[in-house]
């Protein structure tokens, strides 16, 4: 099995909408490690690392119409996995 660190910049209004928290649930369904942290200009990243699959799964349902706030656009990245986490953390 794969594995892959998917670090995604979700644009929208995705800040003050439990969209971190909505993301850290979907990502501990699929088994996946990272985070989601705020970044300024209303921005999410999202890191996380596990099987490439969920990682797709995860990427996919950052692109869907069922998230917190509203989502304008994902920019996605891919490299490998580094392990340097522990669980998925909302900073």
């Amino acid at each position: 099995m794969e594995r892959a660190r998917l670090t995604a910049f979700v644009h929208g209004h995705v800040q003050g909408v439990g969209f971190r928290w909505w993301t850290r649930s979907r990502a501990l369904e699929l088994g996946l490690v990272g985070t989601a942290t705020n970044l300024p200009a209303n921005r999410v990243e999202v890191v996380a690392e596990g099987p490439r699959e969920s990682c797709e799964k995860l990427l996919a349902a950052l692109r869907s119409a069922d998230t917190p706030g509203r989502v304008e656009h994902v920019a996605e990245q891919w490299s490998e996995p580094r392990d340097g986490f522990t669980g998925f953390q909302e900073r």
